[in-house]
């Protein structure tokens, strides 16, 4: 009789893990649920965040991101009384870098192109990720800082890979790493998320920090300010014309060549005054 009971007890051990083992449909669906559902989330159409951004010791910039549907993002950052810009349309994306003695907007390099999508998603890469032709798996559970997770991992349409940590008791985000090409070189980096608040309904995390996988200098990035559905004129987000370029004198190409070209010959204007010599 004790030896059924112990054989017993030992197959119930044997299958507690599997029974109690969710899927990855199971996961991704607390995961919607902790973040405010899927309707809500679709609903917001467009997103303004507002907050600093903190490079090193005495190295703030104020900065604000906004995200607008399908695929629009514009990111503005002052410092040193100079603000910068990066912004994607949709399908080009374009810089203004006065820190680097550039007024004008320019296209940005072809492999920042990806870069600037990722973050017009306002989604993520979880949500519609079949639509979005991404490849989602769960890989199990893992502990984060003392915090199990569940891991996931995310292979992008575009091949980057991500592994995403769900906190496994609240489903939020906590941990994101990612690997991707630069230059022919594989990059690991690594993002914190952390002290989510509800905005219009949706769970946003308002502190982050990004930077490369085991280096101690990281970029911190702390938001005070959330709005869901801002009014966002489709026009901030496409490239505009590069500013009229001035002379030495600071006067507009337009009005030099005015200035410098004569009104009249003046063999013509003598003839007009009837002054001319025969």
């Amino acid at each position: 009789m004790i030896r059924r009971f112990v054989v017993a007890a030992a197959v119930l051990a044997l299958i507690a893990p599997l029974a109690s083992a969710q899927t990855l449909d199971e996961v991704l669906a607390k995961h919607y649920t902790a973040m405010g559902g899927l309707d809500k989330i679709k609903a917001a159409k467009s997103v303004r965040m507002t907050g600093v951004m903190a490079m090193g010791p005495g190295m703030e910039a104020p900065f604000t991101l906004e995200m607008k549907r399908p695929k629009s993002m514009r990111m503005e950052f002052t410092f040193q009384g100079m603000t910068g810009i990066q912004a994607y349309d949709g399908k080009q994306g374009w810089m203004v870098m006065p820190f680097m003695g550039k007024k004008d907007p320019e296209p940005v390099p072809t492999e920042q192109i990806k870069d600037l999508e990722e973050q017009a998603d306002m989604d993520g890469p979880l949500v519609d990720w079949k639509a979005k032709g991404n490849t989602v798996e769960l890989l199990g559970k893992e502990s984060v800082e003392g915090t199990d997770a569940y891991k996931v991992k995310v292979t992008r349409k575009s091949g980057d890979v991500s592994t995403m940590y769900l906190d496994a008791e609240n489903y939020l985000i906590i941990k994101s790493e990612s690997k991707r090409t630069v230059r022919g070189t594989e990059v690991e980096g690594e993002s914190i998320v952390g002290d989510y608040k509800p905005v219009e309904g949706i769970m946003f995390a308002f502190a982050m920090e990004n930077g490369q996988k085991g280096s101690p200098q990281k970029q911190k990035l702390t938001f005070s300010k959330i709005e869901v559905n801002p009014t966002l004129d489709d026009s901030r987000y496409k490239m505009p014309p590069p500013s009229a370029k001035a002379d030495s004198t600071g006067a507009k190409p337009d009005s030099v060549a005015k200035a410098k070209a004569p009104t009249k010959a003046p063999a013509d204007a003598a003839k007009k005054s009837g002054t001319t010599k025969k």
